[in-house]
């Protein structure tokens, strides 16, 4: 969520954890990447049923989560597919969150191209690309998260203008998918509008995330997931929104009374890959990307599905960490939509530019034809949208 410029703030400090880190010497792994011998057999096509032929290499992949967390379980499994497919060849050493310094840290990591691949939170790049803030309008989406990824997965709006916008920045984005919707908890329960005047609510840095929680009266406080449970539990913050696998896993439960089935947004981040190492690579191991990335769109999607679902009823069945769980109804849900939908004039004039309204509009158009519904109505028959930890 900060300019290029403003990444670089953690440069020197990164250094040093990426040698601790006692990974492959970075000078090795990127000439290993785009040296003269990539192509060595690489352009031989693999047999259906067979591993390609292709040159050793190793790569990174940094995430956003702590292992069994979502992201790094996709990670996990990605490299998986990548090992299967090259029968051994191409290797992936996946860092969990902290590993290599903070989200910020992590999308200067992908750009400098220090690591090969990242899941990045458009929540975590708002800043770096104003456009990517799309995905901080609240009640944008619909409620039935299937159809949202179908959305994710075809939306030329997404797919093509917004993906163009973040390869200008040196992050190709490879697919763009769900965590799950978006919950509240707070110390306090949240249900209407007035719940939220001068809560302080923990947001990602993204500058329209704020916008839409000063939208309904709150005030939202930018923090780094690493420092929210402390915040939550010594009361520098009253309240977060995560998907609930994440609520859970994290143990905001255990510092939060409240949790409020809000469905206001759904959580996206997006694979992504240096989009220098990508297009240095030979057909071959392309297309092993290509078709590992293919494969987990529907398993990327189970997996937040079924984490979930198990960690909802974890929460339920918490005896020693009680939590009151409220469901807004259509009405209450109404009263926050009225007050959200006039953000997106905020991101067309302020955020996104010509190019960031010519995506929204396109997409809302997307939304409509995919769901059967308006996304501007706030007469109760609409449906929502997503954000991040």
């Amino acid at each position: 969520m900060m300019k290029k410029t403003g990444l670089i703030t953690g440069a020197l400090s990164l250094s040093l954890v990426l040698a601790a880190c006692g990974g492959n010497d970075e000078g090795n792994v990127n000439e290993d990447n785009n040296g003269a011998d990539n192509n060595a057999g690489g352009d031989e096509e693999a047999a259906d049923g067979e591993a390609a032929d292709v040159e050793p290499q190793q790569w990174r992949f940094v995430v956003e989560e702590t292992q069994g967390q979502v992201q790094y379980v996709y990670a996990e499994e990605f490299a998986e597919l990548v090992s299967e497919k090259s029968d051994g060849a191409l290797e992936i050493d996946v860092y969990e969150f902290g590993a290599l310094g903070s989200e910020v840290d992590q999308v200067e990591q992908l750009t400098d191209g220090i690591v090969e691949f990242a899941i990045i939170s458009p929540g975590f790049t708002g800043t770096l690309v104003p456009e990517g803030n799309i995905f901080a309008l609240q009640f944008l989406f619909t409620d039935d998260q299937e159809v949202n990824q179908d959305i994710l997965n075809e939306s030329e709006a997404i797919n093509e203008h917004l993906a163009a916008r973040y390869e200008e920045q040196g992050i190709m984005p490879l697919s763009f998918w769900t965590e799950g919707a978006m919950q509240w908890t707070g110390n306090s329960e949240l249900r209407t509008p007035d719940d939220f005047q001068g809560f302080q609510m923990r947001t990602q840095e993204s500058p329209l995330i704020l916008e839409s929680y000063r939208a309904y009266g709150a005030s939202p406080t930018a923090m780094s997931w690493g420092e929210l449970y402390t915040g939550l539990q010594q009361g520098a913050v009253d309240g977060q929104e995560n998907p609930i696998f994440f609520i859970a896993d994290a143990n905001f439960n255990e510092v939060q009374d409240h949790m409020t089935i809000s469905n206001h947004n759904m959580y996206v981040t997006m694979t992504t890959v240096n989009p220098d190492f990508y297009n240095g690579l030979d057909d071959a191991t392309r297309d092993i990307i290509d078709e590992a990335t293919e494969e987990m769109r529907q398993r990327g999607f189970d997996i937040q599905e079924e984490q979930n679902e198990e960690f909802l009823a974890q929460i339920e069945d918490d005896d020693e960490n009680p939590t009151e769980i409220y469901e807004l109804s259509e009405d209450e849900r109404d009263a926050f939509r009225e007050l959200a939908i006039p953000v997106r004039d905020i991101y067309r004039d302020e955020e996104g530019g010509e190019e960031g309204e010519m995506i929204l509009d396109m997409l809302e158009e997307e939304i409509a034809d995919m769901s059967g519904e308006d996304p501007t109505e706030t007469d109760g028959d609409t449906e929502e949208n997503e954000d991040e930890e």
